[in-house]
């Protein structure tokens, strides 16, 4: 069944869809969720790359559970050189 156009002229631009989503819990998923928002702003053709992009950091948050605990990676940038005035 397809609903009948309202009355009056077609909007300008698009129309925001009004999907809302509800909090996961999970901080990470909830703001790559958040990205789905964009959609709302763009016409039909722009929708992909928004879910495109809301896949690929699902997929990183997931890939994140499997991935085995490791040592803490060093910081980025030179490692500082021991003092010389060391002498014994």
């Amino acid at each position: 069944m397809v609903a009948a156009a309202p009355d009056g002229p077609a909007p300008d631009g698009p129309a925001p869809l009004g999907v809302a989503t509800a909090p996961t819990g999970d901080t990470q998923v909830d703001s790559v969720l958040e990205r789905l928002a964009d959609a709302d702003h763009l016409p039909a053709d722009g929708h992909p790359e928004v879910y495109e992009d809301v896949h690929r950091g699902l997929r990183e948050v997931l890939d994140a559970l499997d991935a085995p605990p490791g040592p803490v990676p060093a910081p980025a940038g030179p490692t500082p050189s021991p003092p010389y005035d060391l002498r014994s």
